[in-house]
């Protein structure tokens, strides 16, 4: 099996998973691990914290991270690649309605909120009364996924390959930790938008590694 076609059989294989948990997530199955795991974050990690982690909800909207994957794709010069990456990055937000929709899962309660406005401009947002998944935490890790193999098959020295990488891993975690200790999202809707950030940003990496020349 070529690794480009690897990327294409993890990216169906998580959104299987995906489909699986949303599955649980719709049942209710996981909702004292949820709750359990808000609390003793908003425990541990102390409320000095908020302004810094309240960052990475402005990073994290749409019309950022957007722009950000623009000009990744520019950079790339692959025309096709990029338009189908694009339909990609369009897909997860149509199944993240989908999954506000039909997946009943409320938010946080408002006494968990924790989030300061750092900034205020008109935006692109999914206001529904379910938080199922997490948009945030999906458009991170689908945008960290395409960097990552577009680093790992560069000519980049490995040492900064490294460095690289381990930035993309720290940034995804401290955005995953910041919904859920901000009370933006439970720790399922976390997952669960990982889960299908990952699968589409996996179909999205076997979509450039097969386009090198265009």
């Amino acid at each position: 099996m070529s690794g480009r076609f690897k990327f294409l059989i993890s990216g169906v294989v998580l959104f299987l998973f995906f489909v699986f948990f949303s599955y649980l997530v719709h049942e209710d199955l996981l909702t004292s691990l949820d709750f359990n795991t808000t609390v003793r974050l908003q425990d541990n990690i102390g409320r000095n914290w908020d302004r810094e982690l309240s960052w990475f909800s402005e990073i994290g909207k749409f019309e950022v991270m957007t722009v950000a994957l623009f000009v990744i794709l520019l950079f790339t010069k692959k025309i096709f690649a990029g338009l189908l990456t694009f339909g990609m990055y369009a897909s997860f937000h149509l199944i993240e309605i989908f999954g506000k929709v039909f997946v009943s899962h409320n938010p946080p309660p408002e006494f968990m909120l924790r989030t300061k406005h750092l900034l205020d401009f008109p935006q692109f947002h999914v206001r529904l009364e379910n938080s199922y998944p997490s948009g945030h935490a999906g458009r991170a890790v689908f945008i960290s996924v395409i960097l990552f193999v577009l680093v790992l098959r560069s000519k980049m020295k490995p040492l900064f390959k490294f460095a690289f990488c381990f930035l993309l891993f720290a940034y995804c975690l401290i955005m995953l930790v910041s919904r859920i200790y901000l009370g933006e999202h439970w720790l399922s809707d976390v997952v669960g938008g990982v889960i299908l950030g990952g699968a589409l940003g996996m179909v999205s990496g076997w979509v450039i590694v097969g386009n090198r020349k265009n």
